[in-house]
């Protein structure tokens, strides 16, 4: 008989615990602590128990849970309002420096900056330079601005917009003086921008000039024949394959294009002597290619404008520079502020951030996709 109530026994708590699991699977945490242990605990009674342990046992449950879920609610808010404080923070210390430039209640000589390659998307674009001009110009402590250009130069439009900004802003500014200064390299088009200014301060090692424009591209006709590859182009309009570089030059696109260049090349040339008038005489005494500079070089204008560059000590004797100079002489010296003020327009702190944090991933990602592949 005892044999026989044990094994009854046995085998309805071994039903209650599989009902028991059944109903809750995934039971976790606190809630299924306190759940497993009443459980089992209202088994290992007397079966004779009133049957209420199993709404205590839901109640005692349901409150487990609810207060899992407010502990978890907590530190949820918690670590959220710690993200926002973090962001906040740097959006204080980072965004009113790239937004607004520095300003002084004194009298300042204002720096804008052209660095790289001037095209509408970089940093050195007309909208971001134009934009730094603008502030500086309108700032009522302005004594004079300088421009730092170190520039190998780039779109002719994007320099034209510059120039003629600049233009237009001494014009309305009259008192205010506007200096270029050189460090490394001003060609082409950062030459462009430059010519705008009252003076150019060079270094006697930068490189000056490069006035000219240039197209240049490959030409793979004679590789494709020795590798037997035929070339299939469909246009609508005769010359809408201009430069093909899978097809034979054809001598009137060649002759078209010359004249395109030709005359880009004038407008430079003119926007050159405009802006340096008759400094573009140059010094008598200067040596060019072993020749001195005077009457015996006939036809100077091709000796500048044929897109050679010139250190800046031979830009000086050519009349393309007029001075040796810094930023810190020239605001020293020659503007009298010597407190130097930075108004180059650079992009927000999160578009930077996000640009970095952009690149980052992607070059993680191909890290990881390139490790998957034997080596």
């Amino acid at each position: 008989g005892g044999n026989l109530w044990g094994t009854a026994e046995g085998a309805f708590v071994t039903m209650e615990t599989t009902r028991f699991h059944r109903f809750f699977p995934r039971s976790h945490g606190l809630a299924g602590t306190i759940m497993k242990q009443d459980f089992h605990t209202a088994i290992d009674q007397d079966n004779n128990a009133p049957p209420t342990w199993e709404r205590d046992l839901l109640n005692r449950l349901a409150f487990a849970a609810l207060k899992e879920q407010r502990s978890a609610r907590r530190w949820g808010i918690f670590f959220k309002f710690t993200l926002f404080a973090y962001l906040f923070l740097l959006l204080v210390i980072y965004l009113p420096e790239d937004i607004h430039p520095h300003r002084t209640g004194e009298a300042h000589t204002a720096l804008v900056e052209i660095d790289g390659l001037i095209a509408e998307h970089n940093d050195a674009s007309a909208d971001q330079v134009i934009s730094g001009l603008q502030a500086a110009f309108e700032d009522e402590n302005t004594k004079g601005v300088v421009l730092r250009i170190n520039s190998p130069g780039g779109s002719p439009v994007q320099a034209g917009y510059i120039n003629d900004e600049i233009g237009r802003l001494r014009g309305e500014y009259p008192d205010i003086p506007l200096y270029a200064v050189i460090t490394d390299i001003c060609a082409s088009g950062g030459y462009y921008v430059a010519v705008a200014a009252d003076r150019i301060y060079v270094d006697k090692s930068s490189v000056i000039g490069s006035i000219g424009v240039l197209v240049d591209g490959f030409g793979f006709v004679g590789a494709m024949e020795k590798l037997g590859v035929e070339r299939r182009l469909l246009t609508a309009g005769e010359h809408k394959g201009l430069f093909d570089p899978f097809s034979p030059t054809d001598p009137e696109e060649v002759s078209h294009l010359q004249s395109v260049l030709d005359e880009i090349h004038r407008e430079f040339i003119d926007v050159v002597k405009k802006g340096r008038g008759d400094r573009l005489r140059g010094k008598e005494d200067t040596l060019v290619n072993g020749l001195v500079w005077s009457d015996r070089i006939r036809d100077k204008d091709d000796m500048l404008f044929n897109g050679l560059v010139w250190s800046g000590k031979q830009a000086i004797g050519l009349g393309l520079a007029d001075e040796l100079g810094n930023t810190s002489y020239v605001a020293r010296e020659v503007i009298g502020a010597e407190e130097v003020v930075e108004f180059t327009w650079e992009r927000d702190y999160l578009e930077r951030f996000a640009e970095r944090f952009g690149a980052v991933v992607s070059q993680e990602l191909a890290a990881r996709l390139t490790s998957w592949y034997p080596r």
